[in-house]
């Protein structure tokens, strides 16, 4: 199984400018991204997709792949899609975003563990038991439900689900990755973008309101993403751990 990993990097970030390259002890983030995939064994391929030179250079002088690509592409995963539409020999795609530098190997491995074992999901992402206590309510964890199947009902920034009563259900802290079959992400690129999708800021939910489903994956605790300053400050002083 040939499995492509692909880095969607822009330097427009608006919550944190020039995220990608912010240094992160002594390294900018998307450096520490990449490197930390390339260390998973089961990618056959790693090429970071970006609208600007700066990022394309910091990559290249480490010996990566660099693909660039059109600035007006809405999301990461189309900009994913615009990279793989040139790699047809591969079975998988991977989208993993640039503002995840602790990534581990270990979490991409659990991220296509449906595809190694033999099942062909359109899409799986990642999650992992969500802190009820301090992040249930918070804007910037991104919740997500499944069913039994664990297959994605919704993804919100709000609390979800509404307990009315003193019960306990299944909440899961979404990580930002997502592996596609190839086929899927072709598809997903022409489809139009959906309300919710657009209500929430959450490309994953123009595949649910489409009529696709999404296989969450669960690993065991998540990476520290870089979205705010906040976040980038605890960043300078984060013990990378597998």
């Amino acid at each position: 199984m040939k499995i492509l990993c692909v880095i969607p990097s822009r330097i427009r970030s608006t919550r944190l400018p020039r995220k990608a390259l912010l240094p992160i002890q002594g390294k900018p983030m998307v450096q520490w991204t990449y490197e930390n995939a390339a260390r998973c064994k089961l990618l056959s391929d790693l090429i970071v997709a970006t609208d600007d030179e700066e990022i394309a250079n910091v990559i290249t002088r480490i010996g990566g792949k660099v693909q660039m690509t059109d600035p007006d592409i809405p999301t990461g995963s189309e900009r994913v899609a615009a990279v793989a539409s040139q790699y047809p020999e591969m079975d998988i795609v991977i989208n993993l975003q640039g503002d995840e530098p602790f990534i581990q190997p270990v979490m991409l491995e659990h991220l296509v563990a449906p595809y190694l074992a033999g099942e062909t999901p359109e899409m799986t992402t990642l999650a992992t038991p969500l802190d009820m206590t301090n992040s249930y309510h918070e804007h910037g964890a991104v919740k997500v439900i499944t069913d039994l199947n664990h297959h994605a009902i919704y993804f919100s920034r709000s609390p979800i689900p509404h307990f009315r009563a003193s019960t306990t259900a299944p909440v899961y802290h979404h990580m930002g990755l997502y592996a596609f079959r190839r086929d899927f992400l072709m598809l997903y690129q022409s489809l139009p973008q959906t309300p919710l999708e657009t209500a929430e800021s959450l490309e994953q939910l123009r595949v649910i309101e489409h009529g696709y489903k999404i296989r969450v994956c669960l690993t065991g605790k998540k990476t520290l993403e870089i979205n705010t300053q906040e976040e980038y400050e605890r960043a300078q002083e984060f013990v990378y751990v597998e």
